[in-house]
């Protein structure tokens, strides 16, 4: 497949909402609140954010306020969670009905889960990882509150998860990953800083993740997966080293997952597609410069021109753009 079918992945995200009757639906409620941000997101790449709902989707969003908490869960009467708490806020906001938030609330729900360490934890049950950090600047920097941020004490957290290899763990003393690069080298430079990153030697390990047939993986020795053309090529944006990818075969790659029967992209070739590599994969290729895709912030995974407009691009300055 040489194209992205654009039209069939609108529908297939236009469908998710209409599978209730369906065991997996059920099944994953626990993703509900991100996989909107990721539909709504993927959409917004595609220019076609109205293709669902405005209202209906504030709607969900407000029924999964966790009042006690002050925060967001991901599903009706789920508790609240950093991760469904910033997927909340960006949909609001993107969606232009921030006015839904208590922003007070949410602020002192998310400040209350940083631990002595500096680590987030993502909910009250106390578990911590380097993208629950990543989840409390992104969404204290949306709210505009990132001054009520003990930054000195966050950083010092993402220094110690820094290896040999110039990459990053989930938690201190834990293996490089690409996903958690992107959490701590975003929350990095939303912090403004880049200059605890070593990015020669973390630039490396990150164009070593291409492997021959142009997809990206995750770590040394690991499969190919669509998913990471965004963890990878957002942290080499920032870095300014998207250059040091093969766009053309990365960008083979990623439209060879897509379905061409309904829609949507997989992890890799021949395997179903799902909402979260439909996402990623239109993000890659975005940061790529595809023909016809509107600007993605690398660090927000939000349309540019939105966070343009607040005042949050900082530090990484512009995306890198290659004619695809």
């Amino acid at each position: 497949m040489s194209r992205l079918l654009v039209p069939l992945h609108v529908q297939s995200i236009q469908n998710l909402g209409k599978s209730q009757d369906e065991l997996v639906y059920h099944l994953t409620a626990h993703l509900r609140m991100n996989a909107v941000y990721w539909g709504l997101t993927a959409l917004c790449i595609m220019d076609h954010k109205d293709a669902l709902d405005r209202q209906e989707m504030i709607d969900f969003v407000t029924s999964c306020w966790d009042d006690e908490a002050g925060g967001f869960g991901a599903h009706p009467d789920h508790d609240a969670h950093l991760l469904s708490t910033l997927s909340a806020i960006q949909i609001l906001i993107i969606q232009d009905a921030l006015d839904c938030v208590d922003v007070d609330r949410v602020v002192k729900f998310i400040l209350s889960l940083q631990q002595p360490s500096g680590v987030f934890a993502g909910d009250r049950f106390g578990e911590i990882d380097t993208r629950f950090l990543f989840c409390a600047v992104n969404a204290l920097s949306l709210l505009g509150r990132l001054s009520e941020l003990d930054v000195e004490k966050t950083v010092g957290y993402i220094v110690q998860c820094r290896n040999f290899d110039g990459g990053f763990g989930s938690s201190i003393g834990a293996e490089s990953h690409a996903a958690q690069v992107f959490v701590c080298v975003g929350a990095l430079a939303i912090l403004d800083r880049l200059d605890e990153v070593d990015v020669p030697t973390l630039s490396w390990w990150l164009a070593e993740r291409q492997l021959p047939n142009g997809g990206l993986n995750g770590r040394p020795e690991k499969l190919e997966d669509v998913c990471y053309s965004f963890w990878v090529l957002s942290a080499m944006s920032i870095l300014n080293k998207v250059h040091w990818i093969d766009a053309e075969k990365l960008t083979s790659f990623i439209l060879s997952a897509q379905d061409t029967d309904n829609g949507g992209i997989a992890d890799r070739p021949g395997d179903m597609p799902d909402v979260f590599h439909t996402l990623f994969g239109v993000a890659g290729l975005s940061i790529l410069g595809y023909p016809g895709l509107k600007d993605l912030d690398p660090v927000y995974c939000m349309p540019a021109d939105l966070i343009e407009r607040m005042g949050l691009r900082k530090g990484w300055k512009n995306l890198e753009r290659r004619t695809s």
